[in-house]
């Protein structure tokens, strides 16, 4: 297991790199502003999608911590039949399309057009699907180490998934598109 634990974490690390490195670049090449990638979202909600922006990563990296310095990758169960490896699966549903969202959000932001509309709300949606398999997959594993690292990483996973599913995939799509 201390492969896989070394494959997930490359994905993590080159998936990560890849998710700022794509908003560096969106913050660079948006020929608009920032403000035209908050959409039709209000200016007095802005902070508080800050907040929950800075409690999504907080808890993303805290179910992160939980999985690779936390839990023995050789012994962990989620479900009948999937273990450690299946952390695989929830990482790139979540790295991969969000990599991908700041690139499709500024193109549209230029070119509007039903491909972009599409390419966003699915990114969208893999991500939250990813970081709902994360939550449940923390609410699920066995052994589990008990104490303030498992609690924190299934309220962080909750935080991501409840950002990821209802501000980003429900709320700003919908705000967002009103726009194009």
């Amino acid at each position: 297991m201390l492969t896989w634990k070394i494959i997930i974490g490359l994905v993590v690390i080159l998936g990560g790199i890849g998710v700022v490195g794509s908003y560096i670049a969106g913050a660079v090449k948006n020929p608009v502003g920032a403000q035209a990638l908050w959409g039709g979202v209000p200016k007095n909600i802005i902070p508080l999608y800050t907040l929950g922006m800075v409690l999504s990563a907080i808890g993303f990296l805290a179910t992160t911590y939980y999985i690779f310095f936390r839990a023995d990758a050789a012994s962990i169960r989620i479900w009948p039949g999937l273990d450690f490896r299946f952390f695989l699966v929830v990482y790139l549903l979540i790295l991969i399309p969000s990599a991908l969202w700041m690139t499709l959000t500024v193109r549209m932001v230029k070119d509007p057009g039903p491909g972009f509309e599409a390419g966003i709300r699915t990114v969208l949606i893999l991500t939250a699907i990813g970081a709902l398999f994360m939550l449940i997959s923390m609410a699920a594993i066995t052994p589990r180490i008990s104490g303030w690292s498992w609690w924190l990483a299934v309220i962080g996973s909750a935080f991501f998934f409840l950002h990821t599913a209802v501000l980003d995939a429900v709320i700003w799509t919908r705000l967002f598109f009103r726009n194009y």
